[in-house]
This record gives structure tokens, C-alpha cells and sequence, in this order.
């Protein structure tokens, strides 16, 4: 357990370095760009994820639990088979499907997104895709053998880079007449600090020895059983993402926004208030990576008890992260937008999104323990019924003229409820996993209890945001202590993997 928690809280120190950094990366981003380039770049970054996902095919997932497995068994000559033949599937992808992206870039720019400026941003990105998913590969390799320092590190060196890029050459490229420029050369800018974060991880790997000799081949049936149901939940999920911004600038466009405002709108929601929303996301996302491969071996081991503590400790932590971010969000979201961001619009979106994001901050654990307990293709179902609901949800809304773009936030929750609650109902019939709906009860109760008793402790916004936010943190962190939710037991053992660290 404690090699376990200790990995995890490493990986969760790096992890929240790198979205300090990426957050750092939108502020200046927002405040040097400005709204329309943010737009543009945030339209075309759903299609670089959606594109990313279908090169990978789900491999990094498959790598990081197959090597996990194997590892166990000291099986090293099947690890460099299978990384030589993962190498070869990424390659074949790429030439397949590289050329038909590219065509289909001016098709997307123009009639689907109605903007033909965001054509040179998405060109950028596609090129940056072969990069990511060596990256991605890589990562997942590190992963597996359960060395998550590798993974920090190329994070961190990413963000890092791309802060440096954004604050001090962007500036000199800016044009103020053409924010499509502009959000090409930050997607250019972005380009090189994933090839500098791709070398840093290649180098690691060369470096890294095996004891054995590698086998003559891996067999691809294997690889492809737990790569195709992950790549269909990814690339679904992807894939709704990628249609987001569509549906939202042309839901917006019937109901009577043209198509150069709906984009700034979007880039304010998808490019401010969401990131906003899911940087305390860091603890549950450091989970999910670690929980894969350490929930696959628990498997592979047939110890039902580390199981068990393995998933009831991630999730309780997970919930944990979710009701102090939601209480945060919605008693002082808006007013941290407006110091950091420098953007007033956005009236009311926080106290939209805050209440539903804490499902948010508990999906990534749940998917992780899914896939690892050979339930990869009920969570992709449970995503795509997420996605599809969001997206139908989306249009009904954001057409409606007086709802707009709220609608599409009310949207956008609705998937993260629905998703979240399904992987939930899945996860509960796993009797193994011994887990149930109750370990986010208390914190979603206290959750609602601060919202309605903080205003009556002390006003909002008499002090500055940070001390506004701290008194609610302690509230909260109180409140997780009475209802046993935060135990003595939990800060002893952290205190100790931190010394043995």
C-alpha cells in the first residue's frame, strides 16, 4: 500500500506543478492573446485532441497495463517485444491516418466551424500530433513499470516551456488585427515544447535496462483486446469534444449570435472558466494514471484486500478534492476569473458549473478502475452515453434566444453528472472493488451546508481572494473532520511515506 500512496503522491506533487504551470500558460495566454485568438485556438484545440486520439488507438492505455502485468512476472523480454511492436501499430497509424486529416482540415475550418481563420491553427496542431503520440507511448511504458517521475518530469518540462514561449515571444508576434495569427503561433509555440518534452522522455527510455534479452515477437491480439475498447472510450469521448465547439457556434448562430462572437464565447468558457474549474483536477488525474497499473496488480496478485483499499482510498480522496473545489468555485469563482483573467463577462457561470463539476473530479478514478478491472468497454459506453446526452442537451439550450451560452453550460454539466453516475453503477456491480455510492455523500452534503452557512459566518469579498478562499477552505476542512471523512489515521500515514520519500 505505501509503495502505492507514496507513487501517488509523487506524481500528484508533479502533476500539480504541471497544472500550476498550464494555468499560468492560459493566464498569460488570455492576457497577451486576447479573447477572439483565445476563441480560435480553444475552437481547433477539441479537433487536436479528437485527431490525437485516433492516431493512438488506445495504445498508451494498453501499454501501461500489459508492462504493469508483465513487470509483476519478471516477464522483461515480453516488455521489449511489446514496446517494438506498440512502436510499429503508432508508425502504421500515423501513415494511414495522416493524409486524411490533413484534407479534411479546410472542410472542418470552414463549413463546420464557420470560421476558415482557425484552418492555419488546426494545420499546426495536426503536425504536432506525431510527436504526441510518441510521447504518449512513452508515458505509458513509464507508467507500467510504475516510475512516475519520467511522466512529472516530461509534464513539467512541457508547461514550463510552453509559459516561457508564451511570455516572452508571443508578445512580439502578436498581430492585433489578426487573432488567427496570433493562435497559430501559440499552437506553433506549443509544437515545440511537446518535441523538447518528447526527448526528454526518449532519452529516459534508451536509458533504461532490461535484464533480458527481448522475445522474437508479441503477439498484437492482446495489445489490440485492451486498446480498441480504450481507444473507442477515448475516442468517443474525444470525439464529442470535437463537436462541442460545433454545435455550440451554430446552436448559437439559430438563435441569433453570429459565428465570430459564438467563438470568443466559447473561448471564454473552454479557455477560462473550465480550466479554472478543473486545476484542482490534479489529484483525482494522478490517481487514475497510478490506479491502472496498480489496480492490475492488485488483480493479477489475487489480493482482494489491497484491491479494495487501493480503490476506496482514491475515491474518498477524490471526493475530498471535489467538495473543496466546488465550494470554492461557487462562492468565489467569478471574483478569482476577474483578478486573474482580467474578463468580466461570465455572470453566473460559476454557480452553474461548480455544483456539477464535483462529479467531475471523481470520473477519472472511476474510469481508471473500470478499464483496469477489464471493464474498458461498459466505461465507454458509459461516455458515450455521457457525450451524447451533452451534446443533444447543448442544442436544445443554446438555440433557445434569452438561454444561449447558459444552456450550454447547463450542458455541459449534464454529461459530467451522467457519466459519472454510470461509471458509478457499473463500478458498484463489481463486488470485488467493494464500493458503493455513499463515499461522496458526506462530501457533497458538506458542500451544500458551507454554500449556505458561509455567507452568515463571515461576508464575501471583504477581504482579498486568497484570505476570502482560505476561510473557506478551513470551513470545509472542518466539516470533512467531523463527518470522519478526513482521519488522523490518513495524516499519520502521509507523514511517513513523505519521510520515507
Amino acid at each position: 500500500m505505501s509503495t502505492f500512496f507514496r507513487g501517488t503522491l509523487v506524481l500528484m506533487g508533479a502533476v500539480f506543478l504541471s497544472k500550476l504551470f498550464g494555468f499560468v500558460f492560459r493566464i498569460q495566454f488570455v492576457r497577451i492573446a486576447g479573447e477572439e485568438a483565445v476563441g480560435i485556438y480553444m475552437a481547433a484545440y477539441p479537433a487536436f485532441i479528437f485527431f490525437l486520439s485516433l492516431i493512438q488507438l488506445g495504445l498508451p492505455i494498453a501499454v501501461a497495463k500489459i508492462i504493469a502485468e508483465l513487470y509483476a512476472k519478471d516477464k522483461f523480454g515480453d516488455i521489449k517485444a511489446l514496446m517494438r511492436k506498440v512502436w510499429k501499430m503508432t508508425v502504421l497509424s500515423i501513415c494511414f491516418l495522416g493524409p486524411f486529416l490533413w484534407f479534411f482540415v479546410p472542410f472542418l475550418a470552414s463549413e463546420l466551424l464557420r470560421n476558415e481563420e482557425i484552418e492555419k491553427t488546426l494545420y499546426i496542431g495536426l503536425i504536432t500530433i506525431p510527436i504526441a503520440a510518441f510521447s504518449s507511448v512513452l508515458k505509458g511504458y513509464f507508467q507500467g513499470l510504475a516510475k512516475v517521475e519520467e511522466t512529472a518530469w516530461s509534464q513539467l518540462i512541457e508547461q514550463f516551456l510552453r509559459i516561457g514561449l508564451v511570455t516572452w515571444f508571443l508578445p512580439y508576434i502578436v498581430i492585433q488585427d489578426s487573432p488567427a495569427e496570433t493562435a497559430a503561433a501559440a499552437m506553433l509555440l506549443a509544437l515545440v515544447a511537446e518535441l523538447v518534452a518528447f526527448l526528454y522522455l526518449w532519452m529516459k527510455y534508451k536509458r533504461q535496462k532490461m535484464k533480458a534479452a527481448a522475445s522474437d515477437s508479441y503477439p498484437s491480439k492482446p495489445i489490440l483486446q485492451v486498446a480498441l475498447p480504450s481507444a473507442g472510450s477515448r475516442l468517443f469521448g474525444s470525439f464529442t469534444w470535437f463537436l462541442e465547439p460545433i454545435i455550440f457556434i451554430r446552436a448559437l448562430s439559430v438563435a441569433g449570435v453570429s459565428a465570430v462572437a459564438a467563438t470568443s464565447l466559447y473561448g471564454v468558457i473552454s479557455g477560462v472558466f473550465i480550466p479554472l474549474l478543473l486545476f484542482p483536477a490534479f489529484i483525482p488525474y494522478a490517481l487514475s494514471i497510478v490506479l491502472v497499473p496498480a489496480v492490475s496488480d492488485a488483480r493479477a496478485r489475487s489480493n482482494k484486500h489491497m484491491l479494495q483499499e487501493r480503490v476506496s482510498l482514491a475515491m474518498r480522496v477524490s471526493a475530498i478534492t471535489g467538495c473543496f473545489a466546488a465550494t470554492v468555485f461557487y462562492l468565489h469563482g467569478e471574483h478569482i476569473v476577474n483578478v486573474l483573467f482580467h474578463i468580466d463577462e461570465g455572470s453566473g457561470y460559476m454557480a452553474l458549473l461548480a455544483p456539477v463539476f464535483f462529479f467531475y473530479y471523481i470520473q477519472s478514478p472511476l474510469h481508471a478502475i473500470l478499464q483496469a478491472m477489464h471493464e474498458a468497454k461498459a466505461a465507454m459506453m458509459n461516455s458515450i452515453y455521457g457525450g451524447l446526452g451533452k451534446l443533444f442537451v447543448m442544442f436544445v439550450l443554446a438555440s433557445q434566444p434569452g438561454v444561449e451560452e447558459k444552456g450550454a453550460i447547463l450542458a455541459i454539466g449534464f454529461g459530467v453528472c451522467l457519466t459519472s453516475f454510470l461509471h458509478m453503477a457499473t463500478l458498484r456491480q463489481k463486488k470485488e472493488a467493494g464500493i458503493g455510492f455513499t463515499f461522496f455523500a458526506f462530501p457533497y452534503l458538506l458542500f451544500i451546508t458551507t454554500v449556505i452557512l458561509r455567507p452568515l459566518v463571515w461576508p464575501i469579498a471583504e477581504l482579498p481572494w486568497v484570505a476570502d478562499s482560505l476561510i473557506t477552505c478551513v470551513m470545509v476542512g472542518i466539516g470533512l473532520i467531523l463527518f470522519r471523512q478526513i482521519r488522523l489515521s490518513d495524516i499519520r500515514m502521509m507523514r511517513k511515506l513523505v519521510k520515507k520519500s
